[in-house]
């Protein structure tokens, strides 16, 4: 199940089968994007709503063309910017864009990931990739092709499917969602690229949209390790993580201690998973303070804090 190899990661893909990638941001359970029967068995392997969408990771720019239409000029400047990278924009669906990428909606997420596998495997296969996160859906994002296995073992078929090894992601947080269907920016995920940067870029205002889409992460409970999790110190047992500056409280076990906003980031799901290897039955998390990679770390945590 476990490869190396971008040649047989390639064939397999074109075959309709499964394949765990690494991205810079998370590991992703990659399906030829335009094929119904594969998608359909990323939703069987995760257990995922069949309405919610998924994203489509491309090659480039050029092949903007083939996924969308009407896109805005400052949708395409964000992507001159931040492509390959953890930017994801939601955009018209071109014409043969199939409803199993969509759930069902007049749009389509867009990528092309920053991590040299995942572009890798994209130019020799010539595939959009529809790749969510490789796990079981709301469960805590995987990091490691390891974390992939421990989630998703049991729930690919062994003699097809495929997990990448590719190291562990240096992001660590899912790509910002911009909704790039209307004539100013919206975020609909918060992630690394932050509002500054998007207005910086686009010199419009990003503002609330006014538009009823569905998109990957906007679920009120989401990120959830088994550990209940908790943004203020509760009872005396249980797992902690928190910028280094702050003391461990006493009879807490330390599950991380990054030293800055980055490291947190980059660390946050594998402590998260490490809390459930320990059989903790609770995580206070203290997040940090202020905007962008900051804010996106604040929403991870209080919708994991929100499950069960």
């Amino acid at each position: 199940m476990l490869t190396s190899s971008i040649d047989i990661a390639v064939a397999a893909l074109r075959r309709g089968d499964l394949v765990a990638i690494p991205t810079e941001t998370v590991y992703g359970l990659a399906a030829d994007a335009s094929s119904l029967d594969a998608v359909r068995r990323i939703y069987v392997a995760k257990g995922r709503p069949s309405n919610h969408p998924v994203i489509v990771h491309i090659a480039g720019v050029d092949e903007l063309v083939h996924w969308a239409t009407a896109v805005p000029d400052w949708a395409r400047s964000l992507a001159d910017v931040f492509w390959p990278g953890p930017l994801t924009l939601i955009l018209p669906r071109a014409v043969g864009v199939g409803d199993w990428v969509t759930g069902g909606q007049a749009n389509v997420g867009l990528r092309v990931p920053g991590h040299q596998v995942a572009l890798e495997i994209l130019k020799q296969s010539g595939l959009g990739l529809a790749a969510p996160s490789a796990n079981r859906f709301g469960a805590v994002s995987p990091t490691s092709a390891s974390a992939v296995f421990e989630d998703l073992g049991p729930f690919l078929e062994v003699s097809r499917d495929l997990i990448f090894e590719g190291g562990d992601c240096a992001v660590g947080l899912e790509s910002t969602i911009v909704d790039a269907t209307s004539n100013q920016p919206s975020i609909l995920r918060l992630g690394v690229i932050t509002r500054e940067q998007i207005e910086e870029i686009t010199g419009l205002e990003v503002v609330e949209s006014k538009n009823k889409i569905r998109s990957p992460g906007s679920l009120a409970t989401h990120y959830s390790p088994r550990a209940k999790v908790h943004l203020a110190i509760v009872g005396s047992t249980g797992g902690f993580i928190g910028l280094a500056e702050i003391a461990t409280p006493a009879g807490l076990i330390r599950l991380a201690a990054p030293a800055d906003v980055a490291e947190y980031a980059h660390i946050l799901y594998e402590s998260l998973r490490r809390a459930d290897a320990l059989g903790l039955d609770q995580v206070v998390a203290i997040a940090p303070e202020g905007g962008g990679l900051a804010a996106a770390i604040r929403d991870r945590l209080q919708r994991a804090a929100a499950s069960r």
